[in-house]
């Protein structure tokens, strides 16, 4: 989806009077849930600095790896959650600029996009969001952010700190999405779903469409996240820092400016 198919798209839902919401699973997710919960009763003072990132060993599925179905790598498949949830901690500023940087290290033979990245987008309240991804990281998920305040910090571990730790020689079934293998030491998650926030997701919208709750994610957030998307993989392309208003170079989709700059495209 490129930006004027999402203003399409909001547009004819409202001409319909259709509800269209954004599923941001990291702003159901409990434990990101409860350190938004001490940010907005001021317990760290006024954050400034937001930290997540999400890391693994590839996609699970093949499109993801196929730009010209998924249309982008890392960056977008994991970017756009770590942003969002940055900008609902501060409260959902309007953004002032977009750095970032990309590459493929790992997984050059199976994808043309990013298998890592990591973007710097600065509000226009001065606050800072840096979000880092990464497709070729071994060892099972890593899903965790940090909020710096000031006074005070919070650090939450999706994964690892809700995790068994179990040593196995000979390997069992499952132990937790994105897991090459589970021989020897793993961190084996317990309320996987739950954990990630999708059932509260879920029932939020439910809630939502029956009128019991106004949306957390709207689909104008959803739009936001898309335009910095495309932004950061033109950063990454061209090595400015990408200011706002901002319309894309290349509007069909994310990563287009990237490949461009690659001589992929």
């Amino acid at each position: 989806m490129n930006l004027d198919e999402a203003d399409r798209m909001i547009e004819a839902c409202k001409r319909a009077g259709v509800l269209l919401l954004y599923a941001e699973c990291l702003c159901f997710a409990p434990k990101y849930v409860r350190a938004k919960q001490l940010v907005d009763e001021g317990g760290i003072g006024r954050p400034y600095w937001i930290r997540q990132y999400e890391k693994h060993w590839g996609p699970h599925s093949d499109w993801f790896w196929d730009v010209d179905r998924s249309g982008g790598g890392a960056l977008l498949d994991m970017g756009c959650h770590g942003f969002e949830f940055a900008r609902w901690v501060f409260g959902k500023p309007a953004v002032k600029s977009v750095t970032a940087t990309c590459g493929t290290f790992v997984h050059g033979a199976k994808t043309r996009a990013d298998d890592y990245s990591t973007f710097t987008v600065e509000f226009e309240t001065g606050q800072i969001a840096q979000v880092e991804d990464s497709w070729s990281k071994p060892g099972g998920i890593e899903d965790a952010a940090e909020i710096y305040g000031t006074e005070g910090v919070v650090y939450c571990d999706i994964v690892l700190g809700s995790a068994m730790q179990v040593y196995s020689r000979t390997g069992f079934g499952y132990a937790v999405e994105k897991a090459e293998t589970t021989k020897g030491w793993s961190h084996t998650i317990f309320e996987e779903n739950w954990m990630y926030g999708y059932p509260q997701e879920m029932q939020h919208f439910i809630d939502c469409i029956r009128g019991k709750a106004q949306p957390i994610e709207t689909a104008e957030d959803g739009r936001i996240v898309l335009e910095v998307i495309f932004a950061a993989y033109e950063s990454a392309a061209t090595g400015k820092r990408i200011d706002f208003p901002y319309r894309p170079a290349y509007p069909n989709r994310p990563i287009e400016s990237w490949l461009r700059s690659k001589g992929i495209a």
